[in-house]
């Protein structure tokens, strides 16, 4: 959910603001003269889209994803209860 507030309605409520989109993953867009000017997130929210960023501006990144999505819609890779036994199988021989 996204809402868009004045600057003066988000100073008049910033604390109960930085609650919510610290809790519910809310952004809010504060206003100046009528023009958004700024975003309020949380620092999950901003953090996560640091690294999408940060893994899309890697060209060895992108390759690997795009040929990952490949294998699965040919269904080809592991299964969860695969791994999870590949998991458990390497953590008993340690």
């Amino acid at each position: 959910m996204s809402e868009s507030l004045s600057l003066a309605e988000a100073k008049a409520h910033l604390s109960q603001l930085v609650s919510r989109v610290a809790r519910q993953h809310d952004r809010v867009t504060v206003t100046v003269h009528g023009r958004p000017s700024a975003v309020l997130l949380s620092l999950d929210d901003l953090e996560a889209l640091e690294e999408t960023i940060a893994i899309l501006s890697d060209d060895a990144a992108v390759r690997q994803l795009t040929t990952s999505d490949a294998e699965l819609a040919r269904g080809e890779g592991t299964s969860k209860q695969d791994l999870a036994e590949a998991m458990r199988r390497r953590r008993a021989e340690s």
